[in-house]
């Protein structure tokens, strides 16, 4: 197989504490709960040519585990709401992108289209929208429902969901502001188009009361691996967050979902997938594996369980820790593809349950590695090179040590490759991630027509 032309992409995935799941109990993590932590953390990837930063997000405080909710910082606390934060951190920031997440099940198509444009707007065209579903009974309280809502009714809202914020972003094409003092013409009324869309879950006439910005609209990234999931990102992402652990599950992933994109129109080059993973770095292997070790010793049993059982879907408190993880879990109406991720594992490697906590209290079942510099980097290149990833979403284990060891240690390493860049080649998160710009579609249609 002939070498990959382009370079790998970088993302960096901020948690406040860290991503390991007992990173807050640790004597050099930050308190990380100010607008100036977020500021450090994403000056230092844009100093370092990262694509974008990226917030995760919930709407629910996770409590069904009492005796874990109240020892874990990944209890859905988080000190902002995503949007408010990145549209904070794109007046202190010029050049990299700024990705949030926001839920289809339980936003409104309207407003999260003219947030997600005014954030566009003010980065000067660096904003990206991580489209999820929402998994979380105790979210779905929060919202007038009395549980989950269903997995399949979750992905049909989505779909239409993202159809019409698209249609939104689309209502003035690009040059439909005149603004002329002469005539009086402040837009031009043939180039502003009204949605008029009635569907199953939206009512929407439109249009959009925000323009397009610099890079048409913001980039549009999605993580589902389900069935569904992967069928909603082959339609609609144009960036993946991926979680798959071993090279061959990344490269299978990869070619399934590049596979499906003809049938929506797409070209393999129009997504990038970018899987997430938890890099341990030290600059020898003993150094790596101890940094590891001292950030496992801290997680409490406790923790650990409601970790699982959060994953799976299903209360493993009446199992032993030191027994097996049960085969005959019922499937949840979940996160599907986490759980099976989690559960192959365990069936894979014979883990017990404590076992299984210890193995993705880090990554919380993303691509986990430990190791030097050049491990890190080795391992980056060969899913990269054999098509199983585009480029990769960094989850820092501890804040802000673990990030900086990534920029100071391995990305040198993967210039050194030529596997990533020394400057930004463009402006806009679209441009960095080498995506084309959407042009208008009824800008084409009068071309064409013409």
């Amino acid at each position: 197989m002939a070498r990959r032309k382009d370079q790998i992409r970088l993302g960096a995935f901020l948690y406040f504490t860290g991503h390991h799941v007992a990173a807050w109990r640790h004597p050099q993590a930050a308190e990380g709960i100010e607008l100036e932590d977020y500021v450090q953390l994403a000056r230092l990837a844009e100093d370092a040519k990262f694509d974008m930063v990226f917030l995760a997000d919930g709407v629910a405080v996770r409590l069904r585990n009492a005796a874990a909710a109240s020892r874990k910082a990944h209890s859905g606390v988080t000190p902002f709401e995503p949007l408010t934060l990145l549209s904070a951190l794109s007046a202190v920031t010029r050049r990299i992108g700024l990705v949030g997440t926001a839920s289809t099940s339980f936003s409104d198509p309207f407003n999260l289209a003219r947030q997600f444009a005014s954030l566009d707007r003010l980065s000067g065209g660096r904003a990206g929208w991580n489209l999820v579903t929402s998994t979380d009974p105790e979210a779905a309280l929060n919202f007038s429902h009395t549980d989950a809502i269903d997995h399949g009714d979750r992905y049909d809202r989505a779909v239409e969901f993202h159809e019409v914020v698209r249609g939104l972003w689309n209502s003035f094409e690009d040059d439909a502001f005149l603004r002329d003092r002469a005539s009086g013409l402040y837009f031009d009324p043939a180039k502003v188009h009204l949605l008029n869309h009635e569907g199953r879950h939206f009512r929407v006439r439109g249009p959009l009361n925000v323009p397009r910005s610099p890079q048409g609209h913001p980039v549009v990234i999605q993580a589902g691996a389900s069935e569904a999931g992967k069928d909603l990102a082959a339609r609609s992402a144009e960036a993946i967050f991926a979680a798959q652990v071993t090279l061959e599950d990344a490269v299978a992933f990869y070619a399934d979902v590049k596979g499906r994109l003809a049938r929506y129109g797409r070209a393999p080059e129009d997504v990038k997938i970018m899987p997430g993973i938890f890099p341990v770095v030290g600059r020898t292997r003993d150094e790596a594996q101890e940094k590891f070790e001292e950030l496992q010793s801290l997680i409490q049993p406790e923790v650990g369980l409601g970790l699982i059982s959060d994953l799976t879907g299903v209360d493993l408190s009446s199992y032993p820790l030191d027994g097996p993880v049960p085969t005959d879990l019922p499937e949840t109406n979940g996160g599907k593809s986490r759980q099976a991720l989690v559960l192959d594992l365990a069936r894979r490697e014979d883990l017990t349950i404590r076992q299984l906590y210890l193995k993705v209290a880090g990554a919380r079942g993303h691509w986990q590695v430990v190791g030097t510099p050049t491990d890190i980097a080795d391992v980056l290149q060969e899913r990269f090179e054999a098509y199983g990833a585009d480029g990769f979403n960094i989850m820092a284990p501890l804040k802000p040590s673990g990030l900086v060891d990534f920029i100071s240690l391995v990305v040198p390493e993967l210039r050194r490759r030529g596997l990533f860049r020394s400057e930004y080649a463009g402006q806009t998160l679209r441009e960095h991630l080498g995506l084309k710009f959407p042009g208008h579609p009824h800008a084409r249609q009068r071309v064409a027509a013409e």
